[in-house]
């Protein structure tokens, strides 16, 4: 199994200097960084930006992942055909991007968008069948590109459709692609599920991603979840994906925003203090997970 962080646990933007951050996870013990796709709309457009990336990661040993909140217009299960629209344009042209740059997963809420708006209206079963509808065309896609994309399981603050992994264990064998499967996160699986390693072990092989996280979105050992646990249920399953810890510790910006961080997790957090914070909880989770 391998080991990673998201790259926004250091900033207060989606978008940043990711060749910054590929030598800095390397050297805290981590052997993947994951990146957010809205880099590919701001800052790595050109091909000739996203192979120098490719070629940093490659160069510093680091595996590529990256993650993704579609936005209200990038939303597959809309009931509007012109947002739709746009939605699958959006993803038919992500995924040879990701291709390029030879990233294999591709997670989050690909499914409907993100931040969840409560003002809007929540058709569940329709647009879980309109999701179904268009994942199955997207999935085509994928296929041809070699991604995997992992749907996340989100709590019920911030989606609707799709919030235990039974209901997502449902969806991806609706959509029956082996490149459609199931995205966990522990944070939002503290909120939801019953027991998170019985989770694990539902969602079996069809795990494709494991995000990390405390109850409180710190990094893992600095909270309350039973890591040994799920470790346990990980080493039953023998999970071979990765494991990315994304933990929110610091208000301001657009992230504390949609991710609600109202206060700062890590007082007058410095970057030495995040990195010390990295490096102790990959060496916790190393160990405690065994794998």
């Amino acid at each position: 199994m391998k080991y990673g962080i998201y790259a926004p646990y250091w900033t207060h933007e989606w978008t940043s200097d990711y060749e910054y951050f590929i030598p800095k996870v390397k050297k805290l013990g981590f052997d993947v960084l994951e990146i957010s796709c809205a880099a590919f709309v701001q800052k790595y457009t050109t091909e000739a930006a996203m192979l120098g990336l490719k070629h940093c990661a490659e160069d510093n040993g680091i595996t590529l992942t990256s993650g993704y909140g579609p936005t209200k217009e990038q939303n597959i299960c809309s009931t509007d055909p012109a947002i739709v629209e746009r939605a699958m344009k959006f993803f038919q042209d992500l995924l040879p991007k990701l291709k390029l740059m030879d990233i294999h997963i591709l997670c989050g809420g690909l499914y409907s968008y993100w931040p969840l708006d409560v003002s809007l209206p929540m058709d569940k079963q329709g647009d879980l069948d309109r999701a179904i509808k268009n994942m199955k065309i997207l999935a085509k896609t994928a296929e041809d590109c070699g991604v995997v994309m992992g749907m996340e399981v989100l709590n019920r603050y911030e989606g609707y459709m799709i919030n235990t992994c039974d209901e997502c264990k449902a969806f991806i064998d609706a959509v029956d692609s082996p490149n459609v499967k199931i995205h966990l996160d522990t944070f939002h699986m503290n909120i939801e599920e019953d027991n998170m390693a019985d989770a694990v072990r539902k969602a079996g092989k069809d795990l494709c991603h494991l995000h990390l996280g405390e109850q409180n979105r710190r990094v893992p050992g600095k909270g309350t979840i039973d890591w040994a646990a799920l470790g346990q249920a990980l080493r039953d399953i023998n999970y071979q994906g990765a494991a990315v810890m994304e933990p929110f510790v610091m208000s301001g910006g657009t992230i504390g925003k949609e991710i609600c961080v109202w206060r700062d997790l890590v007082p007058n957090a410095t970057e030495e203090m995040l990195d010390r914070d990295a490096e102790g909880a990959v060496r916790f989770v190393r160990h405690v997970f065994g794998l």
